[in-house]
């Protein structure tokens, strides 16, 4: 991060339903961030009527058209925490929220490859910064450890954000949902901002990641 700036942050949220706990994570994590000092990109991507599906002129390298896409990809390029809300539908994100990561996550953004040398791994843009993913789920830890093998784990730590060098990387699912009382629910949104304030930290931490 430049000397002199607020600390930026991206905060995206996937949910549908707006009296959702998701709905209200999010808002706990955008308001921390916000009181921490943060410069805060907050979106509501149902809300806002982002088009998740990658359109054939996006391709590759090609540059972006929609307004959205464009801001979003500026926004989390100049942000030092990509912070995103979803539910576990499936053992993944919302359609929505993959198809952000398909229109916005590309290269030479978040990971560019090496024309010289096509045998080379591509390489990640996004190293230095942090990532939270903030996840609810109506799935036992033991169910969804033993059984599915955690999928959002790998999907969003290796698969996103290392490809993407992202190294300081938190996530904490929510669970069970439909179960919890309104006590556990405010007990998690105390988490959610912890978590928040935590990964503003590591943005800004200088070193090795933890």
């Amino acid at each position: 991060m430049a000397k002199g700036r607020a600390p930026t942050a991206s905060v995206i949220l996937a949910h549908p339903w707006k009296e959702s706990l998701n709905h209200a994570i999010y808002a706990a994590v955008t308001e921390s961030l916000r009181e921490a000092g943060a410069v805060v990109h907050a979106h509501d991507l149902y809300a806002e009527g982002f088009d998740p599906v990658l359109t054939v002129e996006e391709l590759g390298k090609k540059p972006a058209e929609d307004p959205l896409v464009l801001r979003y990809m500026r926004e989390a390029g100049e942000s030092d925490l990509l912070a995103f809300v979803h539910p576990n539908w499936w053992g993944q994100p919302p359609a929505m929220l993959k198809g952000y990561v398909d229109r916005v996550f590309r290269p030479p953004l978040a990971y560019d490859f090496d024309p010289s040398n096509p045998d080379l791994p591509s390489r990640g843009m996004f190293g230095g910064k942090a990532a939270l993913v903030l996840n609810t789920s109506n799935t036992d830890e033991e169910r969804e450890n033993g059984y599915f093998r955690d999928p959002l784990e790998w999907e969003w730590i290796r698969c996103v954000f290392g490809f993407c060098g992202i190294e300081k990387a938190r996530r904490k699912m929510f669970r069970i949902v439909s179960k919890s009382t309104p006590d556990e629910r405010m007990a998690w949104l105390a988490e959610a901002r912890a978590l928040a304030l935590e990964s503003l930290a590591d943005a800004l931490r200088e070193g090795d990641p933890q």
